[in-house]
């Protein structure tokens, strides 16, 4: 008999095991247990054609049609014809003439591979399958598809789906009693199965009542153990001593705030009374700030690192690229003036000094900055991943700022963290707009405020998709859009996905926390995203080819992550100063970047981004008095939903709609059909819009828990699993370190 740690190989044999391990990271028991299925078909249903998608790993229950066998020069080509009913799909074997014997007109089967175009055509090439037995062969069809419904789970060309249920099936019937973590108690409230009935009724229901039984239990157990170490990170940073740090009546605060040329809207005003009354308390800080893009977090953010300047302690600011970091400094230094330049000729004696610091910087550079940040001269620090670095000490860490906390990890806070004498107070910010059950369910450690709220004077922006595919010469129009623009004194961005169409890598590789973040949404996602297919436009490329042809006479400069900081900060400098019309870049001006004559954004293969990267970029343009104008330019099909998704952008400059309108779109796909580095994720079925009601619930269990015993030693089974996930989360850490 078998636990649910024993190993693979146990049971189904080395070489099974193996490529369980290989296709899918699997080691034990439970890991194959876990690997649940996509969905499920009925015996006698047929699958429906027409929805497969081209690439697709796809399991395909249906009835043979038509065989036919053609002779091409040496080779033999065996077409087999599967339908519907409706819609057609052709399955060829190479050279295999001898399955004409058993692919038959009228049987049905599994037929399981990746979906390809041929002649406009969709087909398998060499697919595995397995034929359904007919139905007088009532033994042979009750041992191969025990039960009415058949599980179809994630699968490699190697595994098929099928192969995959027969290792359940072994693994199922060696199974030993399994030890349930979940107390009896709220199996009972919640009317749950044991987690034993749960693993054999989702991988074989009788009904599919009984699957979605074990579906929401199971999914409930994810999102329980997820929130019960949230919950103990968050009691166990309120544990921690930190020092208060209150604002002098007349100090740096006040003196910022009665120089602004502003009036902060009523959302700032409470935002940041918040942060205020969190950083007077003896406890650190722990607070998430969203707001629309240009709702003004920045400010915020100034007035709490200097109310710890105020206290005679230092503010660091982390920035996820250099472009944005050195304009966070420059945007400090224009609000406070004379008090930005403590210990000048110019400066006011009772300011501070702004210290940037980025990988980049020179060796006097650097060994200056290091100098002014340990000794304490330094009252703001804003720097990029180089503030993470040995050799970087603070004389007194009393606050962190990250922006753009989707760029960064929790393993990267605490990395900055370690370098404060007592927990620092924590101020995490986002432009993304965050659903209310992603924030409960990633950021549930965090206490959160929200800007909504866009300061007076911002002017609407108006976007359009430019659909070249149907109509080519729009994209003529919008070149000409670009010039009218700039004849108007106004300035231009146009934003390209790559940086050189010479790239030797045509792949994107996929962080953890980003895969993380797109297993909690249900979004497909695979190791790597590939580049191939249709050309992208390339910043390289075409800067060029419109500065010689479709806006030749125009002052053009391009900005992209391999120029040198110098090189990107000249071409900043000069196109905030008006001497550049039109700025060709990557999306290193995605954040934070603020030229408020700049009226226009045109937006290449704007399908290549997400729906809440869409929106970051184009809140870069409109944040003067002028109008502004983004224009998506796309060569995705009509009716393709990648053109849905852009109509959606264009629809409404709602960021918190959009974000909904981002998972919403977002199918659930084979997410863990490939070997992934690193620790995989225990996210497999939870959803967040789906299953935002059983969130909120497992939400209040896991508080009522930790607040009877921060330590879960009560329940001792489930403070091992939580135990177990903690430690998941730790060999990631160090692995990626």
């Amino acid at each position: 008999m078998a636990d649910l740690n024993s190993k693979l190989s146990s049971i189904l044999g080395d070489r099974t095991a193996k490529a369980l391990e290989a296709g899918f990271g699997m080691a034990c028991v439970a890991d194959l247990l876990r690997h649940y299925p996509r969905r499920y078909v009925v015996r006698g249903e047929l699958s429906d054609i027409s929805a497969l998608v081209e690439g697709d790993e796809v399991t395909v229950l249906a009835e043979i049609s038509a065989v036919k066998v053609r002779r091409v020069k040496a080779r033999t080509i065996l077409e087999v014809i599967v339908t519907d009913g409706n819609s057609t799909l052709s399955v060829s074997f190479f050279n295999q003439a001898w399955r004409e014997k058993e692919l038959r007109v009228g049987r049905t089967g599994l037929f399981a591979g990746k979906i390809g175009i041929f002649n406009g055509k969709r087909q398998l090439s060499h697919p595995d399958y397995q034929l359904i037995p007919d139905g007088n062969d009532v033994e042979a069809a009750i041992s191969e598809f025990a039960g009415k419904y058949l599980p179809v789970y994630p699968a490699t060309s190697k595994l098929p789906s099928w192969k995959i249920s027969q290792c359940l099936l072994l693994v199922l019937d060696s199974l030993d009693e399994v030890p349930d973590y979940l107390p009896i108690e709220l199996a009972e409230k919640f009317h749950y199965p044991t987690l034993a009935k749960a693993f054999r009724q989702i991988h074989q229901p009788t009904d599919l009542d009984e699957a979605e039984s074990a579906r929401a239990r199971l999914t409930f157990d994810e999102a329980l153990l997820l929130q019960l170490v949230l919950a103990q990170r968050k009691a166990e940073i309120s544990a921690l001593a930190a020092t208060p740090r209150i604002p002098k009546p007349d100090g740096l605060v006040a003196r910022l705030d009665s120089s602004l040329p502003f009036t902060l809207t009523q959302g700032q005003i409470e935002v940041a009374a918040e942060i205020d009354s969190d950083m007077r308390k003896p406890h650190p800080m722990h607070r998430l700030l969203q707001g629309e893009v240009g709702s003004g977090k920045t400010i915020i953010a100034l007035r709490a690192m200097l109310s710890v300047v105020d206290s005679g302690g230092q503010a660091a600011l982390l920035a996820p690229t250099e472009v944005l970091a050195a304009q966070h400094a420059k945007t400090f230094h224009t609000l406070l003036g004379p008090l930005a330049r403590a210990g000048t000729l110019d400066g006011d004696s009772d300011g501070t000094e702004i210290t940037l610091l980025t990988g980049s910087l020179s060796a006097a550079a650097k060994r200056s900055a290091l100098e002014n940040i340990a000794s304490g001269r330094a009252g703001i620090v804003v720097g990029t991943h180089a503030l993470l670095s040995e050799g970087v000490e603070f004389s007194d860490l009393g606050l962190i700022v990250i922006d753009e906390q989707h760029r960064f990890g929790v393993d990267q806070r605490d990395a900055l963290r370690m370098k404060a004498l007592l927990p620092p107070h924590l101020l995490v910010m986002t432009a993304t707009p965050i659903p209310r059950t992603v924030a409960m369910t990633i950021f549930g450690d965090l206490d959160i405020s929200t800007l909504r709220q866009l300061p007076s004077g911002r002017t609407p922006i108006e976007t359009h998709v430019v659909a070249v595919a149907a109509k080519p010469h729009y994209l003529d129009r919008a070149w000409q859009r670009v010039r009218e623009e700039v004849e108007k004194g106004h300035q231009v961005y146009i934003v390209a996905p790559r940086i050189s169409s010479q790239e030797s890598d045509g792949k994107i590789k996929i962080s953890d926390r980003d895969r993380a973040m797109a297993i909690l949404m249900g979004e497909n996602i695979d190791e790597e995203i590939s580049l191939t297919g249709s050309q992208m436009v390339a910043v390289e490329d075409l800067a060029p080819e419109l500065a010689t042809g479709a806006l030749k006479g125009l002052r053009v400069a391009v900005v992209h992550g391999r120029l040198s900081s110098e090189e990107k900060d000249a071409a900043m400098d000069a196109f905030t100063a008006g001497e550049i019309d039109v700025l060709v870049a990557t999306t290193v001006i995605e954040v934070g970047v603020d030229v408020p004559n700049a009226s226009m954004m045109v937006i290449m293969d704007s399908d290549r981004f997400g729906v809440s990267q869409l929106h970051q970029m184009r809140g870069r343009v409109g944040r003067g008095k002028v109008a502004g104008l983004c224009l998506l330019v796309s060569s995705a099909e009509e009716n393709s939903p990648a053109l849905a998704r852009l109509n959606a952008v264009a629809s409404t400059l709602d960021g918190f709609a959009l974000s909904r309108i981002d998972l919403d779109q977002r199918r659930e796909g084979d997410v863990l059909g490939k070997a992934q580095s690193g620790t995989r994720s225990h996210l497999r079925l939870l959803r967040v819009l789906r299953d935002e009601e059983l969130i909120e619930r497992s939400r209040e269990v896991a508080k009522d828990m930790v607040s009877q015993d921060i330590t879960l030693a009560r329940w001792p089974q489930l403070a091992n699993e939580v135990a177990h996930l903690k430690s998941e989360e730790t060999a990631s850490f160090l692995d990626k370190g």
